[in-house]
């Protein structure tokens, strides 16, 4: 059972820790790096970058809907994972160590909670697959039949198909990202200082 407890952390708990840690511990270098060059105003315009990241990487959601037809869905998910973890980094440092704008702050966390939710997500998917694959093949070898296996599996499948939706929670705190992210973009042009 110990055993089996550490190759849980060290499969599961670990990785999804250190892809959130990273993020983090990357935004904080990046942003000490320029206050130690003197160039704090870089960490002003990443924002935009890093929102374009965000966006880009919404292919695969379209893809997976339907909504366009190019691009082959694994590549275009670990495409979205990549794009929007490096989008998530720039805006981090854009946001920086600053607490003067709340809508910005507001948009930040929600972006912190999406992070956090497709990583779960992304983990959760992978463990349940896994899971379910190794059942199968273990009741494979103890020569069941097809009736009996998937019998056996009925519960095993519907959890999985249980966690299959948790992207019924990544939806809503995407959209609220979304929402706070364009009301600060919207609020950023009204009050920039135009000169």
């Amino acid at each position: 059972m110990t055993s089996m407890k550490a190759r849980l952390i060290s499969r599961e708990v670990l990785p999804f820790m250190l892809a959130f840690a990273a993020l983090g511990a990357s935004a904080l270098l990046i942003d000490g790096i320029l206050h130690l060059l003197d160039a704090v105003w870089i960490g002003r315009y990443l924002g935009i970058p890093g929102t374009l990241l965000i966006i880009g990487s919404f292919g695969y959601s379209m893809r997976k809907r339907k909504l366009i037809s190019s691009g082959q869905p694994a590549t275009l998910l670990r495409l979205h994972e990549r794009m929007a973890w490096t989008g998530s980094l720039l805006v981090l440092v854009h946001a920086g160590i600053h607490f003067n704008a709340i809508l910005g702050w507001l948009a930040v966390w929600a972006m912190g909670i999406n992070v956090a939710s497709g990583l779960v997500g992304k983990y959760l998917l992978k463990r349940s697959r896994r899971r379910l694959e190794e059942a199968r093949q273990t009741m494979q070898q103890q020569g069941l039949s097809v009736d009996a296996l998937e019998d056996r599996l009925y519960w095993d499948s519907l959890t999985f198909d249980a966690v299959k939706q948790w992207r019924v929670i990544h939806l809503p705190i995407s959209l609220a990202f979304a929402v706070l992210a364009v009301a600060h973009i919207v609020a950023i042009f009204l009050f920039w200082g135009w000169k």
